[in-house]
This record gives C-alpha cells, structure tokens and sequence, in this order.
C-alpha cells in the first residue's frame, strides 16, 4: 500500500544549501579536479570537462537529426547575443582543423538591425553595427547585414510558395553523401600535392618578363581560390552608405507605433524578421539557417505561444527543423542548452556578445505576454530546476499530423503572415468559432452572423445592405468605411488565428509592408477565379482515382 500523505512533487531548492552543497565538490565526470560550476543538482563540471560536454552536445544534436549535409551553404542567424554568439563559437570550433569531428557545411552570418522600431539613433546603431562586425570579420566567414527597414524593399513574390530543390532532398542517404564529400576532398588534396610548386613552375630559365607574367597569373589564382573558400564581405558595411532611405525609417516607425499592445509588436516584428532571414537565404544560395533559440527561449515561446493560440504551429515554432517554407529550412542546435549553460560557456571562455536593446527593453513583466511568460516561467525555474526542461521535453513530442508544408499544398491553405498551416478552416464546432461567437456577442451582434464574408460587392456603411442615403457616409468608394472593412475581412480571412489577433490591434491595413498586400491581392484573384470554374474541377479524391486508373 502506498502512503496517501506521500508527496512527490517537487521541493523548492533552498539557495543556502545549493551553495554549501557546490562548495568543494570533485568534478563528476574526471573525479578529479575540483568543480567550477554546477549546472543542476549533482552536474558539478571543471572546466575543461564543461567544455568537452558542450561540444559535444551540439555536434550530437546535429548528427542525430542528419539534416545538414557535408559541402551544404548553411545561415547563421546571429543577433549578438549569448546565445547566437555561443552557436557562432561552436561552428567555429567545428570548422577546425584538429577537431576530432569536424563539421562539413560551409557558413555564413546575417545579423538584421532592429534598432528603428527600438528608439535607437543612427549613431548608436553605427556603433553597435561596428562591434558586431568585428567579431563578424574575425570569425572568417562572409556576412550580411540586414536592416528592418528592408522589409519595404521585398519583391511581391515572397510570399509564394517555393518547392524544395532536389538537390535538398536526400532522404535516407546521408551516408552516401558524406562518402562522396569525403572522397571529393581526397581527390582534391591529391591534386594539389601533385601540382608544381612556385619554384618549379618558374623556370630559372625564363627571361624576367616571363617570371612576372607567371607570377601575375599565381597572383590571380590564389585570389580566386581564397574568394571560393569563404572571405568576409557584407554589401551593407557600416562604412559606408546606409541601404534605406529616411521614408523607410519613418514608414517603418509608424507601422509599428500604430499597433495598440507590445504582444503585437513583438509577434510582428518576428514576422518581418523571418521573412527578412528567408530572403537574405534564398538570393544568397543558402538552403539552411540556423537559429540561436535556447532550451529556456523555446520552454516560454511553447507556453507563449499556447497563449497566443499557435497551438497547432508548435511542432514547426518550437521543433529542431522547421520547414514551412519549402525550399529553406531553419534549425535550431542551440534547443538542448539552457540559459544557465551559455551564460556559464561564455564567461568560462570569453565568448564576447552584444547587448542589443530590444522592443521589450525596461518594461515591466506585465507589458506583453512575452513579458509575463518569460517571468513567470525563470521565477518558477529558480524554485524548481526542472521547470524548463519539464516543458523542453513536451515540446519535443509534438509533431505535425501530416505533411502540411508540402510543394503540392494549395496557397491558400497557409497563414498570409506566418506561412503555417491554416487553422481556421475548421468544422462549427470546434473552440475556434466558440471564440468567434462569443467575440460577436460581446459586440452585440447576432451569433448568426457570417464572420467571414463572401467575396460580393460590398455594402453600404450601414452594413445591413440598405443603401439608403442617410445611412452612408457620402464619402468617396476608396475612402468608404464599408470599403475598409470588406478589405480588413478580406485579409482575415487569409491569417491563422494567431496573426489575425496581431492584425486586429493594427490601426490600418495601409502601413504594411507592399509585399504582404500584394500577396492578399494575388490570393483574392485566384480564389474568385477559382469559384468560377469550380463546377469544372475535380475533386481531389477524384482526381486521384484518374491518375490510378
């Protein structure tokens, strides 16, 4: 029989006794040399074991999940801080020569400027750019830097549906491809140990001009050899001209200052900032980016996320590879560290980061639902260690249903905004349309009330479809506030639940990027149009039994 007044829940850790219980402790996997750190409860690591354990753990994670393989253009998306300065250090460490595992992929760095929609001055985002690319250069890989007001210069076809390459695509034969990377290299190392070296290639015979000659055209092949392996460049350097004009600055600012909450703030700001990422990918050749979410980021963006009614996006927001967008795919390696571990990693070996002020700067833990989650969920992981990892742990057996991110999936059947799967087209009963028939009862409608109109000609302000003069506004059709509404309708009808949420808090549809509005214009057409030849399409199912047949 077990004892009723059993508790097993977990106690508070008196901060007393985890002090006098670090104190003198051998480390746990030498047993040797005294510990310099305790990451939980009876993890006690001295330095050089710390180490070992966090290289480690990243190089695992990468070769369990055999996503990236060897010679592929990996995107390091770097914001300056602990986390995206740790995975910058690792991929460092990897790339060695001595390491015993070397990684195989060839990087390169993006870092985006946010400093606009954070009150910063263009003095302090220079400065800031500045340190930032110092430690850009001294890493040796190329980088980009992106700056949020770019968001206005993305073509209208960003937000179309782009089909992973083949190339993208090798399945179970991952081994193979490291087999053949490696057997690349050796015949690439045997010619070069076969090839003549300078003395030999400059005859002693040879006039003085001949000599220069040869000497020119050595110069030149070493230039290009050394352009192929990876040298520093960024097209935007904080040198020299800024790439946005004074417009996008102010056009970037108002946008955001018209939305109401900061909740809304953030969540578009890491809209724009993903299509800013997936963009800077695709023009530059690179099929991966890597992100620098840690295990504590992703523990408050599962529970923040579940607030904000992702819910059905959680397997692609919180997982290790997100593919929503077809021919990229984002990876986070960094997921199995807390914030504890990095802190610790970068004070041990002097990793330098950045401190950037972000739009949640100074506010106070009640400001956003980021905000609230983020304290809520560090104050409980200071009483009760595995909090954090009790979420991680959750997050990791979500996983969608079905291949909802496939090439063949229709547009329509994506967020406008986040490009995950829709989930609003969901049957009566279901918590969605109870959300919505409360929402309309609440403004006094009738629960009967179709929330998504069809695509008809628009009514009058009144909205009840009476035209009579006293009832409308007299004003122009493009300024009509009918028009206005039938477009906010028209675009709602296009996001999940969640970005609807972000849209609703926005003064006006005008302010967003061109690129998006286009997209919901693109997305009208065709749906109109397809309601037209409807009677003469076939039905899925149908279709299928076609090609078997």
């Amino acid at each position: 029989m077990c004892d009723a007044e059993q508790d097993d829940t977990e106690q508070p850790v008196p901060r007393a006794a985890a002090i006098a219980a670090s104190v003198a402790q051998k480390c746990m996997k030498c047993k040797d040399t005294s510990a310099v750190l305790v990451i939980r409860a009876g993890d006690a690591f001295c330095k050089s074991c710390f180490k070992e354990y966090f290289v480690h753990k990243f190089r695992a994670i990468l070769g369990k999940t055999r996503l990236i393989f060897p010679g592929e253009q990996v995107l390091l998306a770097l914001s300056g801080g602990p986390t995206s300065s740790a995975m910058l250090c690792q991929v460092q460490e990897g790339l060695c020569r001595e390491a015993p595992k070397k990684l195989r992929f060839c990087p390169g760095i993006v870092h985006i400027d946010e400093g606009a929609v954070c009150g910063r001055s263009l003095e302090e985002r220079r400065a800031t750019l500045t340190q930032l690319e110092a430690i850009f250069q001294t890493s040796g890989f190329p980088y980009h830097i992106v700056y949020l007001e770019e968001v206005f210069k993305l073509p209208n076809s960003m937000l179309q549906n782009v089909c992973s390459s083949p190339a993208s695509h090798h399945g179970e034969n991952y081994k193979e491809a490291v087999d053949g990377f490696l057997q690349k290299q050796r015949e690439t190392l045997s010619q070069t140990e076969q090839r003549p070296t300078v003395v030999e290639q400059l005859n002693v015979t040879d006039t003085e001009e001949q000599v220069q000659t040869k000497l020119a055209q050595l110069n030149i092949c070493d230039l290009f050899s050394k352009e192929n392996t990876g040298n520093t460049f960024t097209e935007a350097s904080t040198s020299g001209k800024w790439p946005f004009n004074l417009t996008q600055t102010e056009a970037i600012k108002e946008l955001f200052s018209s939305i109401k909450t900061l909740t809304a703030k953030e969540e578009l700001l890491q809209t724009l900032r993903h299509h800013l990422l997936l963009y800077t990918a695709r023009i530059k050749g690179y099929t991966k980016i890597m992100m620098g979410d840690s295990c504590t980021r992703l523990a408050v963006k599962l529970l923040t996320n579940i607030s904000l009614g992702r819910g059905a996006a959680l397997a692609v927001d919180t997982g290790f590879s997100d593919n929503r967008y077809g021919d990229i795919m984002m990876v986070r390696p960094m997921r199995e560290y807390s914030s504890k571990e990095i802190a610790f990693y970068n004070k041990l070996f002097d990793v330098p980061n950045i401190f950037t002020p972000a739009l949640d700067t100074k506010a106070n833990d009640k400001a956003s639902i980021h905000r609230l989650t983020e304290s809520f969920v560090n104050k409980l992981q200071s009483d009760f260690p595995s909090t954090v990892s009790t979420v991680y742990r959750t997050s990791e057996k979500l996983n969608t249903v079905s291949s909802d991110y496939s090439c063949g999936a229709e547009q329509t059947d994506k967020c406008l905004l986040c490009l995950c799967a829709m989930d609003t087209k969901v049957e009566s009963a279901s918590a969605f349309h109870a959300t919505l028939i409360s929402e309309r009862l609440s403004l006094k409608q009738s629960p009967d009330h179709t929330f998504v109109k069809e695509a008809t000609e628009p009514s009058c302000c009144g909205g009840d479809g009476d035209e009579e003069k006293g009832k409308c506004c007299g004003a122009p059709s493009e300024a009509c506030h009918s028009m206005d509404s039938k477009r906010t309708t028209d675009l709602l009808s296009m996001l999940c639940y969640s970005c609807r949420l972000t849209v609703k808090d926005m003064v006006s549809l005008d302010l967003l990027p061109q690129y998006v509005l286009s997209e919901a214009e693109r997305r009208k057409r065709r749906a109109q149009v397809r309601e037209q030849i409807q009677e003469f399409l076939l039905a899925p199912e149908d279709e299928t039994d076609a090609t078997g047949s």
